[in-house]
């Protein structure tokens, strides 16, 4: 079976919202009436379904929402990004296709923290308490398994530093397992621009232990890829992500004797000199139903110079379309996820088949990229993908001054960018989840 052999992360998302409210009998959203708010009964349930998921203490968010204390404290705060669409951050256009786990509030709920705030923040019965909004969970189900870089590395390249460190499978696994679920976990998510956990078979190991001990320091220098022969990657993390499981029943092998290869992406152009500790997070089981590999898409000629993006551009556009099932030997294949990855300077992308008899099929689309909520997406029900079809990928990109990054206080002066590595290059990606059809 063939693999794409291009890599960058993008890993399954699990990301969160901001909450509070509005008025009695306010009319918002749609001309939603939710009359009388309170906080045990009407609000807690929303946030504790679509917004705890990030905002506790330590998690992603910059505050937690956990009680009524930190609910009323930063309602106002929540109210603003929820209205200006910025909370919470499910970044699909839901119209393309049907998700698990979609946690974007409905205009009921919207209505009903707007309420909550102009009403007061009224604390209500704790007695009372409703029900948590459900919502699924695509996170990271379970720790069985975690493994951290051999010791710190402080990033000495700039402004991009990519490091691979070689970490040993344990040898306690003496049977081959099945990565079932994944998270990253960065120890410096402020020069953290990337994570890749490659899988190295036993018989490739002898070649990643000879890189790590040709180059002094902790692991070596490795851009693109893991710098040795497999190109195979478990799992990623971009910003945004919280990890995540594999569909039920399916799971990636990892044979006794084999490495993980974590290439860690360091963007210095901001913050230099801090020693980063990264790890990773497996759910492991001793077997499956069904195997499962990820599989990066984008076109060959785009990462040696054809994906020109040039200054002072308000719109740049690159597509790229290809019969995709070379991957599985020509056989029929199911895609069970997918996810976009752009850097700083994207706006909007999507990916879609082409079926061969004409019609289009959405799978994602992004409308306001922002590179701080990457990740993949869970399909309701898995896509078929039958050879004939074609599986096509546009990107769109904002390289005027007024969409440049800032250093120092002080917006980059656009140039023309290309395909690249760096922080301040681009990429244009689809990243899939797939299995062979049945």
């Amino acid at each position: 079976m063939k693999r794409l052999l291009v890599m960058l992360p993008l890993a399954l998302l699990a990301a969160c919202g901001s909450s509070d409210g509005d008025d009695d009998d306010t009319s918002v959203d749609g001309g939603v009436d939710v009359g009388d708010v309170f906080y045990f009964e009407n609000v807690k349930p929303i946030l504790d379904g679509k917004c705890v998921r990030c905002h506790y203490e330590g998690g992603i968010a910059p505050f937690a929402l956990t009680d009524y204390e930190s609910a009323k404290l930063q309602a106002g705060v929540s109210v603003l990004a929820i209205n200006e669409g910025i909370m919470p951050p499910w970044k699909p256009n839901n119209d393309c296709n049907d998700y698990v786990g979609d946690f974007s509030l409905t205009d009921t709920e919207k209505a009903t923290i707007n309420a909550w705030h102009e009403q007061g923040t009224p604390e209500g019965n704790p007695a009372n308490e409703g029900n948590p909004v459900v919502v699924y969970d695509t996170r990271l189900s379970r720790v069985d398994l975690e493994l951290d870089m051999p010791e710190a590395y402080t990033p000495t390249q700039t402004p991009d530093d990519y490091r691979c460190f070689v970490i040993p499978w344990p040898e306690e696994y003496t049977t081959t397992q099945y990565v079932s679920g994944f998270r990253a976990v960065p120890g410096q998510d402020d020069i953290v621009h990337h994570v890749i956990a490659f899988y190295a078979s036993p018989s490739q190991a002898d070649q990643y232990y000879q890189l790590d001990a040709d180059e002094a320091g902790p692991g070596y220098t490795c851009f693109g890829g893991p710098g040795g022969p497999s190109q195979t990657w478990i799992g990623g993390w971009a910003p945004g992500s919280e990890g995540f499981d594999m569909p039920d029943n399916t799971g990636m092998p990892v044979e006794p004797g084999s490495l993980i290869i974590l290439q860690v992406h360091y963007n210095t152009l901001f913050d230099k000199g801090i020693p980063d500790v990264t790890g990773v997070q497996f759910k492991v089981d001793a077997s499956v139903d069904k195997e499962v590999w990820t599989q990066p898409w984008a076109n060959p000629s785009w990462p040696s110079g054809g994906m020109n993006i040039p200054a002072n551009e308000k719109d740049t556009m690159h597509a790229w379309q290809f019969d995709m099932t070379w991957v599985a030997d020509q056989q029929p294949f199911i895609i069970h996820s997918a996810g976009l990855h752009m850097h700083n300077l994207g706006t909007r992308a999507h990916t879609s088949i082409k079926r061969s008899g004409g019609d289009e099929e959405c799978l994602v689309q992004i409308d306001d990229w922002d590179f701080k909520w990457q990740g993949g997406y869970g399909f309701e029900t898995p896509v078929r993908f039958n050879p004939g079809d074609q599986l096509y990928l546009e990107c769109h990109w904002d390289n005027t001054p007024e969409n440049q990054v800032i250093v120092d206080g002080v917006p980059k002066t656009p140039q023309n960018v290309n395909w690249g590595e760096g922080s301040t290059d681009e990429m244009c990606l689809g990243v899939f989840l797939v299995s062979l059809a049945d």
